[in-house]
């Protein structure tokens, strides 16, 4: 039943964030954003769901998770909503850009260009190792590296033609 009840948790927090972004990317669509890659999007949210459901699937439900690494999960989510907070009405899961948006500098991003990807690779390896389930750990980490491979090669192109609108 622990097993259930984590994934729930993490599925209601995607469940918050999905509508949370999709709130912010009809606002920027709305003040002139434009999308980019909007084909890419559905190959994140299959991952996602897919990633889930696997777990739910193919881990015997009486698993008795590493504690430690469920606490290590847990300990990522503060940064989770950090980076989340810091892009603020600018966050969205799919990539908008907006003329004349400064790029955001503050809170991890003054780290790193993409710390909410990091923190996503994170979970999706240690979620399921922390039950054991090693394969479904390395299988989703691949396929999730893939995609975030292709998206971060668009959102730099689309960081880069916004800064060249940029007076």
């Amino acid at each position: 039943m622990i097993l259930y009840t984590i994934l729930g948790l993490v599925a209601l927090q995607r469940m918050v964030e999905l509508f949370y972004a999709r709130r912010n990317t009809r606002a920027l669509l709305a003040r002139g954003g434009i999308e980019w890659g909007a084909y890419q999007y559905p190959f994140f949210i299959v991952l996602h769901t897919a990633w889930l459901a696997s777990m739910a699937i193919f881990i015997p439900p009486a698993t008795v998770p590493n504690w430690k690494l469920i606490g290590l999960y847990a300990a990522l989510q503060p940064f989770r909503i950090w980076t989340i907070a810091s892009l603020g009405p600018y966050w969205s899961t799919r990539v908008i850009t907006l003329a004349g948006m400064p790029r955001v500098r503050r809170g991890p991003y003054r780290f790193f260009r993409h710390p909410n990807y990091v923190i996503v690779c994170a979970e999706i390896f240690i979620l399921p190792f922390a039950f054991g389930a090693v394969e479904i750990a390395i299988l989703f980490s691949f396929f999730n590296a893939a995609l975030l491979s292709w998206r971060i090669r668009l959102e730099e192109r689309a960081l880069i033609a916004v800064t060249k609108q940029r007076p």
